[in-house]
């Protein structure tokens, strides 16, 4: 398989956006090895196929926004809002997409969806013992804490109870 094909090199095309992981049509088109218009036409071709959460276009501000994360001057690129599949959108472009090339590519953008999945699934377990492990030490140190205080009152040299009386 083709180096382009690699995990990586597709997980750094793959943005957060709306709260989910999507694919900008121009990326798809590199990565199938088709021109962005024909992706697009193929698409146009077959809306039906792809509801507002398989496939949606950018809004201005979203658009912006891209530009100024990517450092794409407005003077070049492309003039429309690109089209942004999600997993679902990018499945059923397969079925659109039937080359061999583009069930390749397709078989490892699912693999790429599914790898980041599961390194969000290990980030929200990592994050949920990091605070348990943290409430644990705060406990514990609490515990210390009072465990300290109880050895210096017991070295520390105590009031005798008992009144010294001197005699001369």
């Amino acid at each position: 398989m083709n180096l382009l094909l690699h995990t990586e090199s597709i997980s750094s095309k793959i943005l957060f956006i709306r709260n989910q992981y999507v694919l900008l049509d121009r990326d798809l088109a590199k990565l199938y090895g088709v021109i962005t218009s024909q992706l697009t036409r193929q698409t146009r071709r077959n809306i039906e196929r792809f509801p507002d959460d398989f496939m949606f276009t950018l809004t201005k501000e979203e658009l912006t926004n891209l530009k100024s994360h990517i450092g794409t001057s407005s003077w070049g690129g492309t003039r429309k809002a690109p089209l942004v599949f999600t997993e679902q959108g990018i499945a059923m472009l397969s079925g659109l997409l039937n080359s061999p090339k583009a069930i390749q590519v397709n078989i490892a953008i699912m693999r790429t969806f599914t790898k980041l999945r599961q390194m969000y699934t290990n980030q929200i377990e990592m994050r949920q013992l990091i605070t348990k492990l943290e409430s644990t030490q705060l406990k514990h140190g609490e515990a210390i804490h009072i465990l300290f205080e109880a050895i210096d009152q017991l070295m520390s040299p105590a009031e005798s109870p008992v009144k010294k009386i001197g005699f001369r």
